[in-house]
């Protein structure tokens, strides 16, 4: 196919939820609008509470301050155009601007996926090496490996994305979906796109698997030392210090690996069900992470107390020394 024909698209128009009736499209737009907000307040709320709390400088809190990072940069780069689509009708997004948010969609679930790795390797060597837990786990240690999930993730996702700009998009430039990813702008391709999304699929399934595999692992190897402990209060505690993490994990994993395995084993969803459930499983986890954070993590939660109390205490003295007055 000549490159000519690539430039007969010069855009792309983002369906959002093709089968929404246009009655329900404010009502739509305010709720993305409100998720989008509850995200920004609540992973921003987690980084002031870590930048100006010194006993949450500890290994596990700074993989959370990198997850906090990577789900604001993920909500600010998919929400927006979306939320812009249903308030203004702008559903249309330029050629470029539509390749750079799909490298960013999927350069931030990779450092994502690893970032959960990283919370799952914690908990293993607190549980089940506890005497080396300081050792192999330092400050400096997370921060080189947090480092190299963010660079290591840059390149095999610049590859991804530079391979597919070139290819000829001559047909439909309707996008079945709230942002751009890899599989919705390579099937518009006049082309044979299995070269491309072949590549793209294992890789995707390296980043998705590969973590998961250690993450089952080191879950199976903590309930196993878990059991070993005969007191029940160290059992419970250990199992605690965990809870916040499995449940991270599987609101980022189960959707995921669900709506994977279902395509491949023949399950068909309607456009509308595949998109919602891949926003449900994109979107609700960054919302939601802060929230299990404070409910779940004793130190972030005594952190958050305590500031509370700083703010409450000085108003209601200055309100009692105007009642004096």
């Amino acid at each position: 196919m000549p490159e000519l024909n690539r430039s007969t698209v010069t855009e792309f128009i983002l369906t959002g939820f093709p089968g929404l009736h246009p009655e329900y499209q404010g009502l739509v737009s305010a709720i993305l609008f409100l998720v989008y907000v509850f995200t920004l307040t609540g992973n921003v709320t987690i980084i002031l509470l870590f930048a100006t709390n010194r006993s949450l400088h500890k290994p596990m809190y700074y993989i959370i301050l990198n997850l906090c990072t990577c789900d604001i940069l993920f909500s600010t780069t998919t929400l927006p155009k979306i939320i812009s689509k249903y308030w203004f009708q702008s559903g249309t997004i330029s050629f470029t601007a539509c390749f750079v948010q799909m490298y960013f969609v999927h350069y931030l679930g990779t450092v994502n996926s690893f970032i959960l790795f990283l919370m799952a390797f914690d908990r293993y060597v607190a549980i089940c090496h506890p005497l080396s837990y300081l050792i192999v786990l330092k400050n400096s240690t997370i921060l080189i490996l947090s480092i190299t999930a963010w660079v290591l993730s840059l390149p095999t996702n610049l590859i991804i994305t530079i391979r597919a700009y070139p290819l000829p998009y001559c047909a439909s430039n309707i996008i079945n979906h709230c942002y751009c990813d890899h599989i919705g702008i390579t099937t518009l391709a006049c082309t044979d796109r299995a070269p491309y999304g072949f590549l793209a699929f294992v890789f995707a399934m390296i980043v998705l698997l590969g973590p998961l595999a250690f993450i089952i692992f080191s879950y199976c190897s903590i309930i196993v030392a878990v059991l070993k402990i005969a007191d029940i209060k160290g059992r419970k505690k250990s199992l605690s210090t965990c809870s916040t993490q499995v449940i991270i994990i599987s609101l980022y994993y189960l959707p995921r690996c669900f709506v994977y395995l279902s395509s491949n084993v023949g399950i068909r969803f309607s456009a509308d069900i595949r998109i919602v459930i891949i926003m449900l499983y994109s979107l609700l986890p960054p919302m939601i992470n802060p929230l299990i954070y404070c409910l779940r993590a004793k130190d972030m939660r005594e952190s958050l107390w305590k500031q509370f109390n700083r703010r409450i205490i000085p108003q209601k003295t200055q309100v009692s020394s105007i009642n004096k007055l």
